[in-house]
């Protein structure tokens, strides 16, 4: 469902201060799959998901959604996705349902089926009660629910969540982690990104280790377990940094 060959983003790249925030990633995350994006804050996270949403136009390589190549057609590509970005922001004077209103138009949805949808999405993340409050009153976890609400109002079959509960207490975030989870059981492929190991290990069904740019890992939990000799994802990301391995 979604494919990335050698993608690479390099910033500035006609200077002396060019950056590489991603090198040469690829994988695959198959349909109804939970794909996990684990690594520290500046590990190229963010760009990466970009890329895969049709945000960032790779310096190099390409990537693919439900088959559909996102430099040869991004606007197809975007309709299949829900993309929420940790710098997602909601127009402050507006009330939340009016913000899923406007959203739902854009997408060139019926007023009665997006009346419908934010009332499902509503119920699924405990976010009924903020519905009709201006955006500007709304807390850190009550905001990060109604945009979740958004980039899922078009019934999108990929959802790209960049560190989905960052910032929020431990309730919001389980309402959260419970989302994504009934997510995949409704049929939605899921590539999120996350830095909490506790995460990756309670979600994904595959994870995607990512340091300095680049992909050093990529499979199942056990699998990179026994591969570093480890028992779990934080000493096994200790020991592909600190010994260099790539896998």
């Amino acid at each position: 469902m979604i494919a990335a060959e050698h993608l690479t983003k390099i910033f500035n790249a006609d200077t002396s201060k060019q950056v590489c925030a991603v090198e040469k990633a690829s994988f695959m995350v198959m349909p109804g799959e939970i794909f996990g994006l684990l690594g520290p804050n500046g590990a190229g996270k963010t760009t990466l998901l970009r890329m895969l949403g049709a945000i960032l136009t790779p310096t190099s390589g390409y990537c693919s959604v439900d088959g559909i190549r996102t430099d040869e057609k991004p606007e197809q590509a975007r309709r299949r996705i829900g993309f929420l970005s940790g710098n997602t922001r909601l127009y402050k004077r507006l009330r939340a349902r009016e913000v899923l209103q406007y959203f739902g138009r854009l997408y060139g949805m019926e007023e009665a089926r997006i009346a419908e949808r934010i009332a499902t999405l509503a119920a699924m993340l405990e976010a009924e009660a903020v519905l009709d409050r201006r955006c500007d009153a709304l807390s850190t976890g009550e905001t990060q629910k109604v945009s979740i609400a958004r980039a899922l109002l078009h019934e999108p079959q990929v959802l790209i969540l960049d560190e989905p509960t960052l910032g929020l207490d431990i309730m919001t975030s389980r309402t959260i982690l419970d989302f994504i989870r009934n997510a995949k059981e409704r049929g939605h492929t899921i590539i999120f990104s996350t830095h909490t190991m506790t995460e990756a290990e309670l979600l994904c069904d595959r994870i995607g280790l990512i340091h300095k740019g680049r992909i050093l890992a990529d499979g199942k939990k056990q699998q990179i377990y026994e591969q570093t000799g480890t028992g779990n994802l934080q000493d096994a990301f200790l020991a592909m940094v600190e010994g260099d391995i790539l896998l």
